[in-house]
This record gives structure tokens, C-alpha cells and sequence, in this order.
């Protein structure tokens, strides 16, 4: 019976090891927060949900827990309204970024932490599942319909070009200029009371805009707040990144493109990009922790196999 027992804990303590290094090798951050929203009492509310939750969850809680919806539904409008709700949907940062001094940009993340911290209203997901099967836009637009199921009460919704969404009847821009112009133009045509979505979804470190001019995350995100700041219009803003889909993306574009000039062999990088250091030192540990449980459960289960007697005989007197 104790050797069950031990068993059963060893592999539960070696589920736990491998499930939390997963969910740290899989997750991503989600930032949320507002300069001018707040809760009812008046005092500045910042929060922090540990979970592991998915991406779904994650666009219903913004709607939730955010209060999104109270700006974005129609039938739901209150006095706390804003004029934009800015989305930037990120290809890079991972929960272990956020974490560790040791990150792949420490600018953006020193960027997002002093939104975060310096507004009246911030909430933060470190771990969010990545969607797989669904791009974060996607799941957005989604998430607003069913959390607005009579009326959407967006007045103008915006995407930029490397959003992937299938609707035809949204507006999309090109670059990070076009979005400042749009943000200006709407704030001369907005009426009282109406809110816009804008999502701005980042190509990565190797996007380049139209005007040959390459912008980081960082910098796309300090420039639109900056932008909508010195436009004078209320806003709520929600940062969350989703680099899997865009990391085999950009890995099958640049395999077709070598295939199509026939170089397929030339010139293709066979470095180790931080994301993969990471994902390798990661099961380096995990496998060792292995060994290390294997190791531990034999040696119990061994001490609990030794039967030695509970009593012994008295010597007899020769």
C-alpha cells in the first residue's frame, strides 16, 4: 500500500513539473488598461489574474471584467464612456518576457509596464493559453458579438492590413501614419458618446511600412497612445500577443520564397532565434527533472521494500 502511494505522488509531482513548464513555454501576456476609466468608489483598481486561461476567455473577461462592453454595447452605454478602444495584438512577447530579467525586448515590456502602472484603471493576464486554431482578431470580433447580441454599438471599426479577418465590410489601413491621420479625422466627425475600435496587429520585428521606415511594437505603441493622448479623446487599451501563428507563418513565407528563386539550400539561416534557446532549455529541464523523479521514485520504493523484523528472539542461555 505505501509502495502505491509513493508511486502516485511521484507522478503527480511529475504531471505538475511538466504541466507548468508547458503552460510557461505556451502562454502569453495580456495588458489591459485605461487612464480615464475607474471604478465606482472613484479609486484607482489594479489587478492581476494568474490563471491559465485561453484566448476566448481571456476577449470575454475584456468585456467582462474590463468593463468593455458597457462602451461598446449600445444597449449598454454608461456615463464612463471612451472615444477609442486601441488593441495591439503583438508577434513577440511571451509570459516568460514579462517574468524574467533576461527578455527578448525589454523595451516594450518596460513600455507596457509604465501604462500599465501610471493608469487610473489596469488589469493583467501573464498567462494566456495562444490560440491555435483561431488568430486573436478573430476571436476579438467574435467575443464582441456575443458579448453585444442585440446591437454593436461601434460606431467605426478599424483594422490595419496584418490583421487577418475575413470580413470584407471592415476598413483597413496600411501603415502606422494612416492610423494617426484616421485618428485625427475621426476626432473632428465623432459624434458625443461614440466609441472606435482600433487593432493594430504588429508583423514583428521584421515588418516594414509602406513608407520604407520599420517600426517595432514599441514604437507603434508608444506613437498611436501618444497620438490618441495629444488628440484629446478618452481611450481604453489592450495589449495581448499571439506570436505562434505569426512565427510558422513567416517560416512557410520564407520557405516558398526561397523555393520559387531556387535556393532553397542557399542562404537559409540555421540560427537559434531566443524563442527557440528558450523552448530548448526548457525541455533540457523537463527531461532532466525526469531522470531526477525516476531516480527518486526507485530509491522510496526501494527503502519501502526493505521488511526487516519487528522483534527479535531472546538469545537462549547455553
Amino acid at each position: 500500500m505505501m509502495k502505491i502511494q509513493i508511486g502516485v505522488l511521484a507522478f503527480l509531482l511529475a504531471l505538475s513539473v511538466i504541466e507548468l513548464g508547458l503552460a510557461t513555454a505556451n502562454t502569453v501576456p495580456a495588458f489591459l488598461w485605461s487612464p480615464h476609466l475607474q471604478r465606482a468608489n472613484g479609486e484607482m483598481d489594479e489587478a492581476v489574474n494568474y490563471q491559465v486561461m485561453s484566448a476566448k476567455d481571456l476577449v470575454g473577461s475584456v468585456f467582462t471584467q474590463g468593463g468593455w462592453s458597457n462602451f461598446l454595447c449600445s444597449e449598454k452605454k454608461v456615463e464612463q464612456a471612451v472615444d477609442v478602444a486601441l488593441v495591439f495584438i503583438g508577434r513577440e512577447l511571451l509570459s516568460s518576457d514579462v517574468s524574467s530579467k533576461r527578455n527578448s525586448d525589454p523595451a516594450l515590456v518596460n513600455t507596457l509596464n509604465n501604462l500599465f502602472t501610471s493608469s487610473n484603471f489596469s488589469l493583467a493576464f501573464p498567462y494566456i493559453a495562444a490560440p491555435e486554431e483561431e488568430r486573436m482578431e478573430t476571436l476579438l470580433l467574435s467575443g464582441l458579438k456575443e458579448a453585444c447580441p442585440h446591437n454593436v454599438g461601434v460606431s467605426n471599426i478599424v483594422f490595419s492590413d496584418s490583421c487577418f479577418v475575413e470580413d470584407g465590410t471592415i476598413q483597413k489601413l496600411s501603415d502606422l501614419q494612416s492610423f494617426k491621420d484616421h485618428l485625427l479625422a475621426r476626432r473632428e466627425t465623432r459624434k458625443e458618446g461614440e466609441t472606435d475600435l482600433v487593432v493594430l496587429c504588429s508583423e514583428g520585428s521584421e515588418s516594414i511600412s509602406e513608407s520604407g521606415q520599420s517600426h517595432s511594437e514599441r514604437e507603434s505603441i508608444s506613437e498611436l497612445v501618444s497620438s490618441v493622448e495629444q488628440s484629446g479623446s478618452k481611450y481604453a487599451a489592450l495589449y495581448v500577443s499571439d506570436p505562434y501563428w505569426y512565427t510558422s507563418y513567416k517560416t512557410l513565407q520564407r520557405f516558398l520564397a526561397e523555393s520559387a528563386t531556387g535556393n532553397s539550400t542557399v542562404g537559409v539561416s540555421t540560427t537559434c532565434d531566443e524563442l527557440c534557446k528558450f523552448k530548448s532549455s526548457l525541455l533540457e529541464g523537463i527531461l532532466v527533472g525526469i531522470v531526477f523523479l525516476l531516480i527518486l521514485i526507485s530509491g522510496l520504493c526501494c527503502m519501502a521494500g526493505i521488511d526487516t523484523p519487528t522483534r527479535f528472539e531472546t538469545p537462549q542461555d547455553s
